[in-house]
C-alpha cells in the first residue's frame, strides 16, 4: 500500500513523469479532470519526452490520483512508465491547470497513430441538431488524425498541420473547457473554422456545402467512374465494388495485375453480407485502427469478379474517417442512393508510393481517376492502410501501417539509437530510442526512384522527432538499394550488416519481448542473401542468449534458381529446376512442361546445363511456386506470392490424408537438411497416375512440410524449447497452423507474429534488434578489457 495512504489529511505534493503514448490521446485533459475531481491543486503539461505533472492535496487523494493514472487512462493511451517523487508542498496551488508545453533533453515521447472516428463523434455527425452535423472533419480527444498531421513535438496544435486553421470562438471555448470532450483536442474544428471539402471534376471545382461535393462524388461512382478520395494518410481510388467495368478500368490504370483490391463497406451489418465474420474478426474490423481484414468471402457476395480474381478471401474495412462515413450515406434531401461498398485502394501506380501531397494530386492523379474528392488539411506523413488476417483469435499482420505505426515496440533493454533500413520489398524502416523501437509506416518496394525518395522523406520526418541514430543496420545483400543507402549515410558510424533470416527471427523475438532467449527460428520466405552468397529461404536457425549470432542448423537442399527474378515471375522455371534436381524427365504430361514454349524449354535446359545465370537456392517460397506449377495452379504470376497463395486456396478445399502425406514426405537428414527430391518425384508420379486430385496433393504437400519442420526442429533443438515461425511463407495460415500443431505436440512453445508482419515488412525491427544487441555486446567486451 502507498505509504501516503496512511497519513490521512496531511498535505503532500508529488511530481510525476509519464511516458508512453500519452500525447495526442487526451492524457492531459484526463489528468486535469482527475485532479479536479479529487480536489487536488497543481499542474500538468507536455514536453517532447513525456507528460509531467505535480499534484498537491491530502495523502489519500494523492494516492488515489497515482492509482488512477494507470487504471483510468484514456482508451488510446499506453502508459509505458509512470514515475514520481515526493517533494515539499507549496502554498500556491489551490487550483489545477494545464501549463504551456516545453522542450526536453530526454528521449522524445511516442507519437500516437491515426485512429478511427469515435462513436461520440459519429453520433454528432448524423445528429441534425448538432453544430457539427455532417462536418467531414469532426474529431475529439479520442479519435481522428494524429501521426499523419504531426510536424513536431510536443504535440500541440501549432506543431500540426491544423495550425493553418484558426479556431472560431466556439471551438476555442470547447478547447479550453475541462469538462468538454474536445478539451485540448488539437485537431478540433467545425464547419465555420475547419478544413473545406470539394470535388474537382474535369477541371470544374464543386465546392460550397460539403454535401454538394459528396453528392457529386457519389454520382460519379454510381456512373462507373473512378474517384480519388483524400484520406488521413494519402489519396485513395474508389469505384463501385459491384461494377465489373469500373473495377477493370481501375485495375488497368494502376497496372495492378491480378492482385486483389480492398473493399470499404458501410458498416458491420453490410460486411456480413460480403464475408463470413466471427467475433474476433468483427472486433478487429471495429477496432480504432480499422485495418483491412482478409475474410472468407460469402457465396454470391455482391462484388465484381475483378475485385479479387479467383480468391476465396475478401479484404474488407469499415469507414475510419468522417468523409468515408458520409460518402457511404445518402445525402439528405436527395433521392439518390449512396454506395454501400466501394473498392478503396491507394492512389498510385503499382509499386509506387501513395499519393499524398497537393503536388502529387496535380501530377499523378489525372492518369488514375476521373474526379478528386479533396480537402485542404495537409498530410505531413503519408500512411497506407494496414492489412491483417485473424488466426485463431489473434491478428496476423500482413502490412503494419495506418492505425498501428508508429506505436513503439518494447525491446526489453536499453541501447543506442539504431536506424535499420529494412529490405527491398514491403520496405519499412525502424528507429530505436532507448528500449523502444519505432517502425515506420509501409513504404513499398524499393524498385523505383519515387519509392527511394518516399523512404528518405519519411525517414527525415520520423528521425526529426526521434533523434540522430548512433549506428545503422541493413541487409547483408550487396545489391540492395537500402544497403547502398545505409553505406553512404553511415559515415563514421557503425553499420551492422544483418543476414536476412536472422533479422526475421529477431523481429519475432523483439515483438514478443524475448530478445536474448535461446530459440529455434524457422524462417521460410522467397529469397534472402545467405552467408555463403547463395539464395536462402528455407532456414532453421539456432540463436543463443547473445542473439546477435546464429547457427544455421538446417535448411532445404539447394536447387538452381535459373534466371533470378525471371524464375520468381515464372514458377514453371522453378518446377522444372526441381524436377531436374530430382531426376524426373521433362515429359509433356507434366503441367510446367506444357506451360513453356519449345524455345523457353531449350533456353532453360541450356541455363541449367551451363550454370549461366543460375544461383543455388534453399527457398521454401520457390518450392511452393514449383509445386503450384507442377499441379497446374499457376505458371506465371502477376504479383508477388500469387502462385503460393492460390496453392493454399486449393489445399484448403481438401482434407488431411495421412497416407498421401506420408508418400509426399520430405526426408530430413541427421545434419538438419530437408531433402525435397523424394517429394518432387512422388508428386510427379501422382500427376502421371491421376489417382490423386490436385487439391489432395496440395493439402498433403502442406502437411508434409509441417511434418518435416517438426522432425528437423526436434533434431536440432537440444535443450531449447522455444520455436519461432517467421518469414513471408508463414502468411500461409494452413501451413502456420499445421507447423504450430506439430511443434506443440512435441512440447515446444511456438511464437508467431502478432505485432509486425512475418514478411519483409517486419525485417527492419529485426535488423534494429541485431544492431542493439551487437552494440551491447561490444560495450560488454570493452568493459571486460578495461
Amino acid at each position: 500500500m502507498d505509504a501516503l495512504m496512511l497519513t490521512g489529511a496531511a498535505q503532500v505534493r508529488r511530481r510525476f513523469t509519464v511516458t508512453g503514448v500519452v500525447q495526442g490521446v487526451g492524457f492531459r485533459p484526463f489528468v486535469h479532470r482527475t485532479a479536479r475531481e479529487l480536489g487536488l491543486g497543481g499542474f500538468v503539461g507536455n514536453d517532447s519526452a513525456a507528460v509531467f505533472a505535480e499534484v498537491q492535496g491530502s495523502a489519500v487523494a494523492v494516492g488515489d490520483f497515482t492509482r488512477r493514472l494507470r487504471t483510468d487512462a484514456p482508451p488510446l493511451a499506453v502508459v509505458s512508465d509512470l514515475s514520481w517523487v515526493d517533494i515539499e508542498p507549496g502554498a500556491d496551488d489551490e487550483g489545477f491547470r494545464i501549463v504551456a508545453s516545453g522542450a526536453s533533453d530526454g528521449s522524445a515521447t511516442a507519437i500516437p497513430p491515426d485512429v478511427a472516428v469515435c462513436a461520440d463523434c459519429l453520433s454528432e455527425l448524423f445528429d441534425t441538431t448538432d453544430r457539427r452535423y455532417r462536418h467531414p472533419f469532426i474529431t475529439c480527444t479520442n479519435c481522428g488524425p494524429r501521426f499523419t498531421i504531426i510536424r513536431g513535438l510536443p504535440y500541440d496544435r501549432p506543431a500540426t498541420t491544423m495550425a493553418d486553421f484558426a479556431m472560431c470562438p466556439r471551438c476555442a471555448a470547447e478547447y479550453r473547457d475541462p469538462a468538454d470532450r474536445r478539451f485540448h483536442a488539437q485537431p478540433v474544428a467545425c464547419p465555420q473554422c475547419g478544413p473545406s471539402l470539394w470535388l474537382l471534376d474535369a477541371a470544374q471545382r464543386i465546392s460550397g456545402p460539403p454535401d454538394a461535393a459528396l453528392g457529386a462524388a457519389q454520382a460519379a461512382i454510381r456512373s462507373g467512374r473512378v474517384v480519388a478520395v483524400k484520406g488521413v494518410g494519402g489519396y485513395h481510388l474508389a469505384c463501385a465494388a459491384d461494377n465489373e467495368s469500373a473495377v477493370t478500368a481501375l485495375r488497368s490504370r494502376k497496372a495492378r495485375g491480378g492482385k486483389p483490391f480492398a473493399v470499404l463497406v458501410r458498416d458491420l451489418e453490410t460486411a456480413r453480407r460480403y464475408a463470413e465474420i466471427d467475433d474476433a474478426e468483427a472486433a478487429v474490423l471495429l477496432s480504432p485502427a480499422r485495418p483491412v481484414v482478409l475474410l472468407h468471402r460469402r457465396p454470391g457476395a455482391p462484388v465484381a469478379p475483378a475485385v479479387a480474381p479467383g480468391s476465396p478471401l475478401l479484404g474488407l474495412m469499415l469507414p475510419y474517417t468522417p468523409v468515408h462515413h458520409l460518402l457511404l450515406t445518402p445525402v439528405p434531401g436527395t433521392a439518390d442512393p449512396a454506395p454501400e461498398a466501394v473498392v478503396l485502394t491507394s492512389a498510385n501506380l503499382s509499386d509506387e508510393p501513395i499519393c499524398y501531397t497537393d503536388e502529387d494530386a496535380r501530377e499523378r492523379l489525372p492518369a488514375l481517376c476521373d474526379a478528386v474528392l479533396d480537402h485542404d488539411r495537409s498530410i505531413h506523413v503519408p500512411c497506407d492502410d494496414s492489412v491483417v488476417r485473424v488466426v485463431d483469435g489473434h491478428e496476423l499482420p500482413i502490412r503494419r501501417s495506418r492505425g498501428f505505426a508508429p506505436l513503439p515496440i518494447d525491446l526489453g533493454r536499453d541501447g543506442p539509437r539504431v536506424l535499420a533500413v529494412g529490405g527491398e520489398l514491403k520496405n519499412t524502416f525502424c528507429l530505436t530510442d532507448g528500449r523502444r523501437a519505432f517502425c515506420s509506416a509501409h513504404i513499398g518496394d524499393m524498385g523505383s526512384l519515387e519509392t527511394l525518395r518516399a523512404f528518405e522523406r519519411s525517414l527525415s520526418q520520423l528521425s526529426g522527432l526521434r533523434g540522430i541514430p548512433e549506428r545503422l543496420a541493413a541487409d547483408l545483400h550487396p545489391g540492395y538499394q537500402t544497403r547502398s543507402w545505409a553505406e553512404r549515410a553511415a559515415g563514421d558510424r557503425p553499420l551492422d550488416l544483418v543476414q536476412h533470416h536472422h533479422a526475421h527471427v529477431l523481429s519475432l523475438l523483439a515483438e514478443h519481448g524475448r530478445l536474448g532467449e535461446p530459440v529455434v527460428g524457422v524462417a521460410f520466405d522467397g529469397t534472402g542473401y545467405g552467408c555463403d552468397a547463395t539464395v536462402w529461404g528455407g532456414e532453421i536457425l539456432l540463436l543463443g542468449p547473445d542473439g546477435h549470432r546464429f547457427v544455421r542448423a538446417g535448411h532445404l537442399t539447394a536447387v538452381p534458381l535459373p534466371g533470378g527474378d525471371v524464375a520468381v515471375r515464372n514458377p514453371w522455371r522453378m518446377a522444372l529446376s526441381h524436377l531436374r534436381s530430382a531426376g524426373v524427365p521433362w515429359t509433356t504430361d507434366l503441367p510446367p512442361v506444357q506451360a513453356a514454349s519449345p524455345g523457353e524449354l531449350g533456353l532453360l535446359e541450356s541455363q541449367l546445363d551451363s550454370g549461366l545465370g543460375c544461383v543455388d537456392t534453399t527457398s521454401m517460397g520457390r518450392l511452393f511456386d514449383a509445386v503450384a506449377s507442377l499441379l497446374g495452379v499457376r505458371h506465371r504470376i502477376g504479383y508477388e506470392g500469387q502462385a503460393a497463395i492460390e496453392l493454399e486456396v486449393l489445399a484448403c478445399s481438401s482434407a488431411f490424408k495421412p497416407e498421401l502425406t506420408h508418400r509426399l514426405r520430405l526426408v530430413v537428414g541427421s545434419d538438419g537438411s530437408i531433402d525435397t527430391r523424394p517429394m518432387i518425384r512422388a508428386i510427379a508420379r501422382a500427376i502421371r497416375s491421376g489417382t490423386d486430385g490436385a487439391a489432395d496433393v496440395a493439402r498433403a504437400f502442406h502437411d508434409a512440410v509441417a511434418v518435416a519442420v517438426g522432425q528437423v526442429v526436434t533434431g536440432v533443438a537440444g535443450p531449447v524449447r522455444v520455436v519461432g515461425l517467421t518469414g513471408g511463407v508463414f502468411q500461409n495460415v494452413l501451413l502456420l497452423r499445421a507447423c504450430r500443431a506439430r511443434l506443440e505436440e512435441e512440447g515446444f512453445e511456438v511464437l508467431t507474429h502478432r505485432v509486425v508482419p512475418p514478411n519483409d515488412g517486419g525485417l527492419a525491427l529485426g535488423q534494429a534488434a541485431a544492431g542493439v544487441l551487437r552494440a551491447l555486446a561490444e560495450r560488454h567486451e570493452f568493459e571486460l578489457k578495461e
